[in-house]
């Protein structure tokens, strides 16, 4: 892992998340990145020999029994939904172009 974000790291960044930034956003984006390293690397460097695991798993807190339930018949559901007038699915907005 780099120990600091340059504007060009930042730059490949935004490519592959498809945004634009401006100058001034690469400049702030690769400070507060390079921020993070630095307190990941604080947060590494803690002396935690001696100290216990901590897990929520096995804490004994009450869990249901699964019990199997009828789900809410599908054409009532279509029923309720926007534009689903005899096509039986869910129109939904359009999210790739």
């Amino acid at each position: 892992m780099p120990r600091s974000f340059s504007r060009d790291d930042v730059r490949a960044i935004a490519r592959l998340a498809r945004l634009e930034l401006s100058e001034a956003e690469l400049e702030l984006f690769a400070r507060q990145l390079t921020g993070i390293l630095e307190y990941a690397d604080q947060v590494r460097d803690v002396d935690t020999a001696g100290v216990a695991g901590v897990s929520a798993a096995g804490t004994g807190a009450p869990m249901r029994d699964d019990e199997v339930q009828p789900s809410i018949p599908r054409d009532d559901i279509l029923r309720q939904a926007p534009g689903t007038a005899g096509s039986g699915f869910f129109k939904v907005p359009r999210v790739l172009s």
